[in-house]
């Protein structure tokens, strides 16, 4: 009686070991795959910013350069 016993319960045992390992080796692929999610996120975020950031840059130079055009026109009007 006791080594059945013992049987069922090394063999229980077993059992939980082997699904422990199945669930951290699933855990470990979707931390892999939130972390190639993650960084697709920032690759998108950073070319976006970048667009944000040249467009912004180019509407600057043109108001700069349209604000130099006024200043120069009156500047001759008043010589």
């Amino acid at each position: 009686m006791r080594l059945i016993f013992a049987f069922i319960l090394s063999s229980a045992t077993l059992i939980f070991a082997q699904t422990a390992k199945d669930d951290m080796k699933k855990a470990g692929q979707d931390v892999k795959e939130a972390g190639k999610a993650t960084g697709s996120a920032a690759k998108n975020t950073g070319k976006a910013t970048a667009k944000t950031a040249k467009k912004a840059g180019k509407k600057v130079k043109e108001g700069t350069n349209k604000a130099a055009g006024k200043v120069e026109e009156k500047t001759r009007d008043k010589q």
